[in-house]
């Protein structure tokens, strides 16, 4: 005659019981005292859903489930006072029948529900969080108010990308993902009526579902946001900033915005060298190199519509935020010049290095970011040139000129006047700027352009006769080196300093020697002044 109620089953967590007006949805058997099975849910393939407390159910129903959790079992025995009376229901439940319902509640929610947000886990920074108009990509699990899973980003191994708060999204997503920030995990659980209402999605949803979705933020922007810049090391001294069309040599790391790495300089050891401002790279990394200095550290964060856009490319999400920490290692433009600093210079400055003199210099070369590349410091003995002569990088030429013994430069060298794009292998990246500390130890004077040899007196009227010592008419390569010597070891003459004395006395030879036959001639011996201006430079 009373109605009884056993809890078959009741599941640790019960944040929630069914209240009178609460909304249900629940499976059962229902069945007489002697076992026959009279309705069940289970065969129908769907819950029953009501109103609790409302009339619409029996009224022992109406009283067994108020207090129950989600996923609870109550095994139920309704007396017919309670439930069909002395009428029954023709067909199905005779008069005066006890009734029997195993029941488990599947849902519960009221009408004045509203999204539920539990965050379990929040970055320690948030520098910005979801905002009305935001695109946002999220991993999700989707599950039924039981737990039971009915979707999942990470199944498909994508994000959900959408915008948030313009109805892309069902109403209870779109208020439960405002004030996110990237990194955050939180359950948003949404009433059916801000879900998917009475007939579901068609599809995996039932109508009336309660929904529990578990998100983690991954990545956020607005269409209206431009770049980010945050600077990380800058220089106590940056002479000079990077503009559009200056040329670049960077290390980064690139990330999305949770910290997953996409990308390194690093790993592959060699810096990015381009362009900027000239759209060799993403818009957004054409802005966030502008005005930084070398070794200058710096963070850019940089939206998809800067960036790589709604296709991503290669290991970068479609509609990804990147984050790309930098570091810059040097910079020039096409139309630098070598920069000549100097540090100091003697009173005495009289005799200025030009070209064809023979130096003899130290020097420490290093890199713009002050990576040492070189010393002859370290080798014990200078580093000797005849200027303007090739035996450097033009750079160098360039940065050596009117310098005086004792004088110690800064020369600053662009790579195309240096090692150029190529660099050399294992010493000098390609595209690297390179600066030398100079110090310069002896000058010996060189003889004026196009000399290999000058008289330091008058010349002999009877020059060829001299050099012809067997007077046979013609002089051989063995004479005209013994004569050349001796005129140098007497005073009387003076070859171009820092050439081989056998390469230059060979050279001379060779253009007095018209023929070609190893033999010069009376005919075919001339001085210089005595040469037409496009022969070649002669004794």
């Amino acid at each position: 005659t009373e109605l009884g109620v056993e809890r078959r089953f009741v599941p640790e967590s019960c944040p929630r019981a069914v209240r009178p007006g609460d909304f249900v949805r629940y499976h059962y058997l229902g069945s007489f005292p002697d076992g026959t099975r009279f309705d069940s849910s289970y065969d129908r393939g769907s819950t029953f859903n009501v109103f609790v407390g409302k009339g619409q159910l029996i009224a022992g129903m109406d009283q067994a489930l108020v207090g129950m959790c989600v996923n609870e079992r109550r095994f139920v025995k309704i007396p017919p006072q309670l439930a069909y009376g002395s009428e029954g229901v023709p067909g199905v439940i005779p008069p005066n029948a006890v009734l029997h319902f195993d029941v488990l509640l599947i849902d519960l929610w009221n009408s004045e529900d509203e999204v539920q947000v539990q965050t379990y886990f929040k970055p320690e920074k948030c520098p910005r969080t979801v905002q009305v108009s935001d695109f946002v990509r999220y991993h999700y699990n989707g599950t039924f108010l039981d737990g039971t899973l009915f979707d999942s980003s990470h199944n498909r191994m994508r994000t959900y990308d959408t915008y948030v708060g313009i109805g892309w999204l069902i109403p209870g997503m779109d208020q439960g993902l405002l004030g996110m920030c990237v990194g955050e995990k939180r359950i948003i659980t949404i009433p059916p009526f801000l879900a998917y209402g009475e007939d579901g999605d068609g599809k995996e949803i039932p109508g009336q579902a309660s929904l529990v979705f578990d998100v983690v933020l991954l990545d956020l922007h607005n269409p209206k946001d431009g770049i980010s810049i945050e600077n990380q090391l800058v220089p106590e001294s940056c002479e000079r900033r990077s503009q559009t069309g200056d040329f670049l040599r960077y290390h980064y790391n690139g990330t999305l915005l949770d910290g997953t790495l996409f990308d390194s300089s690093y790993s592959r050891n060699h810096t990015y060298d381009t362009y900027v401002g000239k759209g060799y790279v993403i818009a957004g990394m054409d802005e966030g190199l502008l005005g930084v200095c070398t070794g200058e550290k710096r963070r850019i964060i940089i939206p998809p519509h800067l960036g790589y856009g709604e296709e991503g490319r290669g290991k970068i999400p479609g509609s990804a935020v990147l984050v790309f920490d930098i570091h810059v290692v040097d910079f020039h433009n096409p139309s630098d010049s070598v920069s000549i600093t100097v540090h100091y210079k003697p009173s005495n400055c009289t005799v200025l290095s030009k070209k064809g003199d023979y130096l003899k210099y130290h020097y420490n070369a290093s890199l713009l970011d002050g990576t040492l590349l070189d010393s002859t410091h370290s080798l014990g003995k200078t580093y000797n040139i005849v200027l303007g002569s090739g035996q450097v990088v033009l750079g160098m030429d360039m940065g050596l000129q009117d310098m005086c013994v004792g004088e110690r430069r800064t020369v600053v060298i662009p790579p195309h006047l240096g090692y150029g794009e190529h660099g050399v292998e294992g010493e000098v990246p390609g595209s690297a700027v390179l600066v030398f500390d100079i110090e310069l130890l002896e000058l010996v004077s060189g003889l004026p352009e196009g000399y290999m040899f000058v008289w330091n007196g008058e010349v002999s009227p009877n020059l060829f006769e001299e050099i012809d010592q067997n007077h046979d008419g013609e002089v051989l390569l063995e004479e005209f080196s013994e004569y050349i010597q001796t005129q140098v070891d007497t005073g009387k003459g003076k070859l171009a300093p820092g050439f081989d004395f056998e390469k230059i006395v060979k050279n001379m030879f060779t253009n007095q020697d018209r023929d070609g036959n190893g033999k010069v001639t009376a005919e075919e011996f001339k001085l210089k002044d005595q040469e037409a201006k496009e022969e070649h430079d002669e004794l």
